[in-house]
């Protein structure tokens, strides 16, 4: 079986390259970007403006090859692929909740973009706490390595 996906649009961030990025949104509080929806699918932006917060789904377009072992920014450790959000996947998908200030024309200025500069959109879905919120979460090996992401940054481990 084989799936393709079209871009919906491209979105653009202040990276220009991978290394030195931020990994998670968490770690891009405060960092703008813009979404250009292009024409012919931005009628399913109506009613999206009232909403604070949206996952954008997007292609690693940068990505070569997979790893199913990797060593995450978070840790030390060579972990599962499927544990963890390296970019080097089967079908290099990524995937970021950021917060939507407003649209204009087609347009979504966001904030808290972790994705590089020209990365293809492949969908836009709203952030809903009442539908991915999850209570008693556990978070595996990340337990160990701690939650702040606030200060990593890429680096050239998934090229």
């Amino acid at each position: 079986m084989r799936i393709q996906f079209d871009p919906i649009g491209i979105i653009h961030s202040p990276y220009k390259e991978l290394k030195g990025m931020p990994i998670q949104p968490k770690g891009a509080v405060g960092i703008k970007g813009r979404v250009e929806v292009f024409e012919h699918f931005r009628e399913g932006l109506d009613d999206l403006e009232g909403f604070s917060h949206i996952y954008l789904l997007y292609h690693f377009h940068l990505s070569r090859g997979v790893d199913l072992r990797v060593i995450p920014f978070m840790d030390s450790e060579q972990r599962g692929l499927f544990s963890t959000r390296a970019p080097k996947r089967p079908n290099p998908i990524g995937l970021s909740i950021v917060q939507l200030d407003r649209i204009e024309n087609g347009v979504l200025y966001i904030q808290n973009v972790d994705i590089l500069d020209g990365t293809p959109l492949l969908d836009i879905k709203p952030f809903a706490p009442q539908f991915d919120a999850q209570e008693h979460v556990r978070t595996g090996w990340l337990e160990k390595a701690g939650t702040s992401v606030s200060g990593r940054r890429s680096d050239d481990r998934f090229r």
